[in-house]
């Protein structure tokens, strides 16, 4: 076997074992999760994605590992976004917090479906077209540009969207969980229940996100490697996240000045590559863009935490 081909087996086994464990030990089925309970869990996500940063290197060697590292940072942190919205899903359809785990899980597992898709495609094209990272350039400059300029917020209402309004026209929904399952039936036909509405919600939204997060990741790495694996253990580890953050979500302010700042800086990486490339190392641009994503979001995380925007309720 290539090495490729250890790497990708490796990964793949530590994912299917990595879910069993969660499932069979760290989750209780229809129980609300606890703050220790998700503490433990997100360790454990955040732990395994760090595990293998470490196999990379030894299988891969030092630059492809900081690749990863970058990568899966970028991702972790675009991550919060995700988890706003999915927030006002649960709310909006009022979702019993029984549920949450098991809607979340097979939503996040439908994502990372539509993200392979997504990013195999993605890939094939730059292959093609190399023209197009420069599209994917301007994009995240102006996606940063305009994230750090807004001034509104703007609530994102789930029972309004273009998602919900087409399944809405196409199939038949109640307004209710039916009991905690996804499809019943009613006067002898069957129905799709809240749960079925969230599960497909969840999903595409996060489709949606990956817009800005799969250009964001190819402007660190072209490695197929670096940017399937970061991508996966990032949404693998929303679930755990999404019950950690939940309460506090909304005290990280100026997290998205933050992404933006990174999402612009990727962009114009990309947008100079054949400038930079003949004024620093491939390394240095790596290092350089790793210490860009940790600098920008761990020091938005901690302004937050500090200070508030004028008009906001006071940190707890």
């Amino acid at each position: 076997m290539t090495v490729d081909q250890i790497t990708y087996s490796v990964f793949g086994i530590v994912l299917v074992l990595a879910l069993v464990f969660d499932l069979g030990l760290l989750s209780k089925k229809n129980q609300d999760v606890s703050i220790k309970q998700a503490l433990n869990q997100t360790f454990f996500w955040v732990g395994l994605a760090l595990a293998f940063f470490f196999f990379m290197w030894y299988e891969k060697g030092q630059g492809l590992a900081l690749e990863y590292l970058s990568a899966y940072l970028m991702e972790w942190s675009l991550s919060i976004d995700n988890i706003f919205v999915f927030i006002l899903i649960f709310s909006a359809f009022s979702v019993a917090p029984k549920n949450y785990g098991r809607v979340l899980l097979i939503g996040i597992l439908m994502a990372i479906v539509f993200r392979i898709l997504f990013i195999t495609v993605g890939v094939a094209l730059v292959d093609r077209f190399h023209w197009i990272l420069y599209v994917f350039g301007v994009f995240l400059v102006y996606t940063g540009y305009k994230m750090f300029t807004s001034t509104e917020d703007k609530e994102f209402d789930p029972q309004q969207s273009k998602i919900y309004l087409f399944l809405k026209k196409f199939l038949p929904l109640v307004p209710h969980d039916g009991g905690g399952k996804f499809m019943i039936r009613e006067n002898g036909r069957p129905v799709y229940t809240t749960l079925f509405v969230v599960v497909v919600m969840l999903a595409a939204i996060d489709l949606v996100f990956a817009l800005d997060s799969i250009p964001a990741v190819m402007g660190i790495s072209r490695d197929k490697l670096v940017i399937y694996t970061s991508n996966i253990f990032a949404v693998l580890g929303l679930r755990s996240l999404f019950f950690l953050l939940r309460g506090a979500v909304n005290q990280f302010d100026y997290l998205p000045q933050g992404i933006s700042i990174v999402l612009v800086f990727i962009g114009l990486k990309m947008l100079g590559e054949h400038w930079l490339n003949e004024w620093f190392s491939k390394s240095e641009l790596v290092a350089l863009s790793l210490g860009v994503i940790m600098l920008c979001i761990g020091g938005s995380i901690f302004y937050s935490i500090f200070m508030r925007k004028p008009g906001t309720p006071d940190k707890l």
